[in-house]
C-alpha cells in the first residue's frame, strides 16, 4: 500500500494572525517557485487557535494546496468548559488535522493516553484526521525501555478507537529529548520505534491496517537530515516544529525527496 508522506508543521504557540497569513504565502510561494508536486507529498500547517480563521482565508483566496489544522481540540461536543475548542468549531473552519496527545501537553497539562484516545475520538468525529503523539524521555531511552514505553502509549490511546476509527488515524513519534533541543534520533533510531509502532498497530487492526496508517517523525527535522529520516520505510512524513516557522527551510523539509539516493 502505497503512504503518501506528510509533513506537518506545529507552529506551537508562535505567529499571531498576520504573521500566520505571511508564512503561509511565502511557503506557497516557495514550493510554487520549485514546482513542487502536492500529489507526491501532502503539506500541512498548524497554527495556533488564533490563526486558523486567517490560514483559511489565505489558503482559499489563493486555492492553495497547503491544508491546515490545530493544535488540540477537547473531548467535549459543547458546553460550560471555558477556553476549550471543540472539534465541531474546527471542522467548520476547515481543518483537515487535529494534534492530539503532544508530549508538552501531556507534561503540562496532565493528559493521559486515555485522555488522548478520547480526543482524537473527538477529531474523528468531527471528519477530521488526529495526529496522535506518542514517544518517550531521555530517562526511558538511556534504560533502553523506550520501544516497551512508546507501545504502551499506543495501547492505550488505541484502547479507546475500534479498527473503523483507527484506520483514520495518524501516528507521530516525538522522542522528548529530542524536541527543540537540537538533538535528533538518527535515521535507525526513528524506524526501529516506528516500525515497532506499525507491528503493534498490526497486532491490534491486521496488517493490511497497519500498512495503511502513516507513521511521522518527529524532534528537530531540518532539511540536514530530513531525507535520511524519510529514507526509512516506515517514516512516512515529519511533524516539523521550529523548523516549519521558516518558510523557506519548512520547503526544503518538504521537498526531502530531491535528497534521497
Amino acid at each position: 500500500m502505497t503512504r503518501i508522506p506528510l509533513m506537518a508543521g506545529n507552529w506551537k504557540m508562535n505567529l499571531d494572525h498576520l504573521e500566520a497569513i505571511t508564512v503561509v504565502q511565502r511557503l506557497h510561494w516557495a514550493l510554487q517557485d520549485a514546482q513542487f508536486d502536492y500529489s507526491q507529498v501532502e503539506v500541512a500547517v498548524l497554527p495556533p487557535f488564533t490563526a486558523l480563521r486567517s490560514v483559511q482565508t489565505v489558503t482559499d483566496a489563493d486555492s492553495m494546496a497547503i491544508v491546515y489544522g490545530a493544535q488540540d481540540v477537547s473531548t467535549h461536543p459543547a458546553g460550560a468548559y471555558t477556553g476549550e475548542i471543540a472539534a465541531e468549531m474546527l471542522a467548520k473552519l476547515g481543518c483537515r488535522y487535529v494534534v492530539v496527545g503532544h508530549s508538552e501537553r501531556r507534561q503540562y497539562h496532565g493528559e493521559t493516553d486515555q485522555e488522548v484516545g478520547e480526543k482524537a475520538r473527538a477529531a474523528l468525529g468531527g471528519g477530521m484526521t488526529p495526529i496522535i503523539c506518542v514517544g518517550e524521555a531521555l530517562a526511558i531511552r538511556k534504560a533502553g525501555e523506550h520501544v516497551a514505553y512508546t507501545l504502551a502509549q499506543i495501547d492505550g490511546v488505541y484502547a479507546e478507537l475500534g479498527p473503523d476509527l483507527a484506520a483514520g488515524t495518524v501516528v507521530a513519534y516525538e522522542p522528548v529529548w529530542a524536541i527543540g533541543t537540537g538533538e535528533v534520533a538518527t535515521p535507525a533510531d526513528a524506524q526501529e520505534v516506528c516500525g515497532a509502532i506499525r507491528q503493534r498497530l498490526a497486532s491490534l487492526y491486521g496488517r493490511d491496517a497497519a500498512e495503511g496508517i502513516r507513521i511521522l517523525y518527529g524532534g528537530s527535522v531540518k532539511s540536514s537530515n530530513v531525507a535520511s529520516i524519510m529514507a526509512e520505510p516506515d517514516v512516512d512524513g515529519g511533524l516539523v516544529g521550529g523548523a516549519s516557522l521558516d518558510p523557506a527551510e519548512f520547503a526544503k523539509i518538504c521537498r526531502f525527496a530531491e535528497h534521497i539516493a
